[in-house]
C-alpha cells in the first residue's frame, strides 16, 4: 500500500513540477548565462590586467635589484680598486653568487675607455664614447638601456652606473643575461595561446616573443595604444581570432610589458557553462524524476533505521531487565553464603582457641589440625572473593587498594591458564618490562580482568596459535597488551565488545559480561581498555592504568 502512495506521489510531482518550472527555467537560464558571460569577461579582463600589472612589478624589483648591487659596489669602491682585474672578477663572483643574471661587468672610463673587464667576450680597450648608452649614463647618472647588438652583435642590455671621485669619474657597467631576463617576462605565459613580452617605445620587441616575431624586430603593436599604468586593448589576429593585449609600463617608463591572451581560451569555462546550462534544461525532467524517487528513498530508509533503533531501544531495556535479575540473584547469593561462611570462620578461630590448650598441645596430630585450619580458612576467603566477583556483575564495587607488583599479577594469571592453553596447542608467551613500579591497585579485581583477556584470547585462536602479553611503562601509565593470533574482530563490532551480554562467541560459549566486568573495574581504577583488531591478522586489548605509588606503612 505503502508503494502505491510513493508512486503515486512521484507521477504527480513530476507531472506538475514539468508545467510549472519549466518555462520560468528557460527564462532563469537565458538571463543567468547573459549575467554570467558579461561578468566572466569581466574577470577574464581583471585577471589578465593584473598578470600584467604583477609581471611588471616583478620584472622592475628584478631591474631594481640588480641596479641596487651595481650602485653599492660603485660606491663602495675606489676607482684604483676596481680597475684591478683581479677585484673586478672577485666582484663579479659575488654579484652573481647573492643575485645572478649578470654576464659581464667593465670598468669604463670617463672618456669611453673600456679599463678593466669580466666576461666571456673581448671588450677591453675597446672605446664606448660614441655609444648612445655612454651619454645618457653620463648626464644622468644611473641608466638601464634599450637592447641593442653593440660591440658584441648580439642582443643584449645593459646597467651602467656613473661615479663621480673628486674630480674624476667612471661608469660600472654590467649586462643582463638575456635568457634569464627573458624567462622572467615568459613566466606570464598562460594556456596554449598565451604570450608575454616586453617591447620599447618604438614597438620593437626587448624579449623574445611566443609565437611570432624576434627580439629587436618590430612588433605590431602601437606603444601608444597603452596608457597610464595598466591597459587593457583588444585586437584581431592573423586568423580573425579576437586577442586581449594587457599593457603595463615598466617604471623606467622605456619598456612596456605586455600578456596577450585569446578570448576564446579564456572563455572556455563560460563555453563550458553554457553547454552545461544546456544539459540541465535539456536533463530538468529527468532530472526531477531522479530527485523524487532518491526522496522516496531517503524516507524509507529513515522509517527502516526508526525501526532499527526502536528494536536496538527495546534490545537494551531486555538486558537491563537481566541485569536487573542478575543484581538481585548474586545480593541473594551472596546474603545466603556470607552467613555459612562467617560461621565457618568464626568456628576454625574457635577451633584454633582449643588447639592452644595443654591437651591439644600433647596430641601428635597438632599439626595436621593446624595445617586443615589453615587450608579451611584459605579456602573460605577464597569462596568471598567469588562471591565478591559475583557481586561485580551487578554493582559496582570499589576496589581495594593494596600494593600490586603487575608483572607478577600477570604472571600468576597466566599459570593458571597455562594447561589451558597447551591443551589446545597455544603458545602463552610474555614481554614484561623489568623496571613497573609497585602500584596501589586491587590485585584481585585486576587478575579478573588479565584472566578474561587472556583465556578470551586463547578461545579466539582455538587451535595452534601464540598468545604475547606484554607490560611497558608509558609516561604516567602502565600499559598490558594481551595479543592474540586469532580470526580477528571485525570492524562494525568492534564498538559492541565492551556492551554486557553481546558476545562473538558460538551459542553457549560466552556469557558476553567478561569484556563488560572487565571494562568497569579498569574504569573504576581510573584507567582506560581499548582494542585494536583486524580481520585475518588477529587481536589486541591494551589496559592502561595510572600509576599510583602506595602510601608508606
Amino acid at each position: 500500500m505503502k508503494t502505491s502512495l510513493y508512486a503515486t506521489l512521484q507521477k504527480k510531482i513530476i507531472f506538475v513540477t514539468l508545467i510549472v518550472s519549466l518555462a520560468p527555467l528557460f527564462i532563469l537560464g537565458i538571463t543567468i548565462y547573459q549575467q554570467f558571460s558579461r561578468m566572466y569577461r569581466a574577470k577574464v579582463e581583471e585577471q589578465i590586467e593584473y598578470r600584467a600589472r604583477a609581471q611588471a612589478e616583478a620584472v622592475d624589483l628584478f631591474l631594481k635589484e640588480r641596479t641596487a648591487i651595481l650602485a653599492a659596489i660603485a660606491d663602495t669602491h675606489t676607482f684604483q680598486e676596481i680597475i684591478d682585474d683581479k677585484n673586478l672578477s672577485q666582484l663579479f663572483q659575488i654579484m652573481n653568487l647573492r643575485a645572478g643574471a649578470f654576464v659581464d661587468l667593465g670598468v669604463i672610463s670617463n672618456s669611453g675607455q673600456h679599463l678593466a673587464y669580466v666576461g666571456p667576450y673581448e671588450l677591453k680597450g675597446l672605446n664606448y664614447y660614441q655609444q648612445d648608452w655612454f651619454g645618457e649614463v653620463m648626464s644622468k647618472g644611473i641608466y638601464i638601456s634599450d637592447v641593442y647588438l653593440g660591440y658584441r652583435q648580439l642582443p643584449h642590455f645593459i646597467i651602467a652606473i656613473k661615479r663621480q671621485e673628486g674630480q674624476n669619474s667612471w661608469i660600472l657597467r654590467a649586462t643582463i643575461d638575456p635568457d634569464i631576463f627573458g624567462a622572467i617576462v615568459r613566466a606570464a605565459q598562460v594556456g596554449k595561446t598565451g604570450d608575454a613580452f616586453i617591447i620599447n617605445r618604438e614597438g620593437s620587441y626587448q624579449t623574445r616573443p611566443r609565437f611570432d616575431g624576434q627580439i629587436l624586430s618590430p612588433s605590431k603593436l602601437d606603444p601608444h595604444l597603452f596608457g597610464g599604468r595598466t591597459t587593457l586593448v583588444e585586437k584581431e589576429g592573423s586568423g580573425g581570432e579576437s586577442i586581449l593585449y594587457a599593457g603595463s609600463w615598466l617604471k623606467n617608463d622605456k619598456w612596456l610589458l605586455v600578456i596577450s591572451q585569446e578570448i576564446a581560451e579564456e572563455m572556455t569555462g563560460l563555453f563550458g557553462t553554457r553547454n552545461v546550462m544546456i544539459a540541465i534544461l535539456a536533463l530538468g525532467i529527468a532530472a526531477i524524476v531522479c530527485t523524487t524517487i532518491g526522496i522516496t528513498r531517503v524516507t524509507v530508509n529513515r522509517l527502516r533505521d526508526a525501526d532499527s533503533q526502536m528494536n536496538a531501544l527495546n534490545a537494551q531495556l531486555m538486558q537491563s531487565d537481566k541485569l536487573a535479575a542478575l543484581g538481585k540473584m548474586a545480593a541473594g547469593v551472596a546474603h545466603e553464603i556470607n552467613n555459612p561462611l562467617a560461621v565457618i570462620l568464626q568456628k576454625t578461630g574457635w577451633i584454633e582457641d582449643l588447639l592452644m590448650e595443654e591437651d591439644f598441645q600433647r596430641s601428635k596430630n597438632l599439626e595436621e589440625f593446624k595445617n586443615s585450619i589453615k587450608k579451611i580458612e584459605e579456602h573460605v576467603e577464597r569462596a568471598r572473593k567469588v562471591v565478591h566477583n559475583m557481586l561485580g556483575y551487578a554493582r559496582k564495587m570499589e576496589p581495594h587498594m593494596e600494593d600490586v607488583d603487575i608483572n607478577d599479577t600477570v604472571g600468576q594469571t597466566i599459570s593458571i591458564l597455562n594447561n589451558y592453553a597447551r591443551i589446545n596447542n597455544i603458545e602463552i608467551l610474555t614481554e614484561l618490562a623489568q623496571d613497573l613500579p609497585i602500584i596501589a591497585s586491587d590485585q584481585a579485581q585486576l587478575q579478573q580482568v588479565f584472566l578474561n583477556l587472556i583465556s578470551n584470547a586463547i578461545d579466539a585462536i582455538g587451535k595452534d596459535g601464540r598468545v604475547l602479553v606484554k607490560s611497558v611503562r608509558a609516561g604516567s601509565e602502565l600499559e598490558v597488551s594481551v595479543t592474540d593470533t586469532g580470526k580477528g574482530i571485525p570492524e562494525e563490532l568492534q564498538k559492541r565488545v565492551f556492551d554486557p551480554f553481546f558476545t562473538t562467541k558460538e551459542t553457549g560459549k560466552g556469557t558476553g559480561l567478561g569484556l563488560w566486568v572487565s571494562y568497569n573495574i579498569i574504569e573504576k581504577m581510573g584507567g582506560t581498555i581499548f582494542v585494536r583488531s583486524k580481520v585475518g591478522e588477529g587481536t589486541t586489548f591494551t589496559v592502561k592504568l595510572p600509576i599510583i605509588i602506595p602510601e608508606k606503612k
